[in-house]
């Protein structure tokens, strides 16, 4: 997890959230990374382009995350690289079973599975896929910002 987190930190305009105790997040998502792109280190209106949780969370199929060590990492992929890496578009995905307790394989995100959300349970050998899919979500923020930004400009 942490070495997901120290490369997310090399990406430009990336702002990490990570809950914990006494701030004012739910207490479900203590222990957690959100990461967002956010120029100028400012919580954008947006949601973050990928997830670290360390435990299931309610009305979401359970991953395991109840042992020892076990997180999964959630991306906002691209629509491309979702179909490279599950083999089917997103909308065909929420139709196909998957393991959302494997280690190390990747799967379509239990609940945003059908909006390019792909996920993996303690990436091990997954690991360069996961920090190349990191990278590209984190370009498709990017970009998505500078669109809204472009469009509010010229308002």
């Amino acid at each position: 997890m942490d070495d997901i987190i120290d490369h997310a930190r090399t990406l430009d305009a990336v702002l990490i959230l990570r809950p914990q105790p006494g701030d004012p997040s739910p207490e479900v998502s203590w222990g957690d990374a959100f990461i967002y792109y956010a120029p100028g280190g400012v919580l954008p209106p947006t949601q973050p382009f990928a997830t670290i949780v360390t435990k299931d969370y309610p009305d979401e199929p359970p991953s395991g995350l109840d042992r020892p060590g076990a997180f999964r990492l959630n991306i906002a992929a691209p629509g491309a690289d979702f179909a490279r890496v599950i083999g089917s578009s997103p909308r065909d995905a929420r139709n196909a079973d998957h393991d959302t307790r494997a280690r190390d394989t990747w799967f379509p995100h239990p609940v945003y599975g059908g909006a390019g959300w792909l996920s993996v349970v303690n990436p091990d050998t997954a690991l360069p896929e996961a920090l190349s899919l990191l990278e590209a979500a984190h370009k498709a923020a990017r970009d998505r910002h500078q669109r809204r930004t472009a469009n509010n400009d010229a308002d």
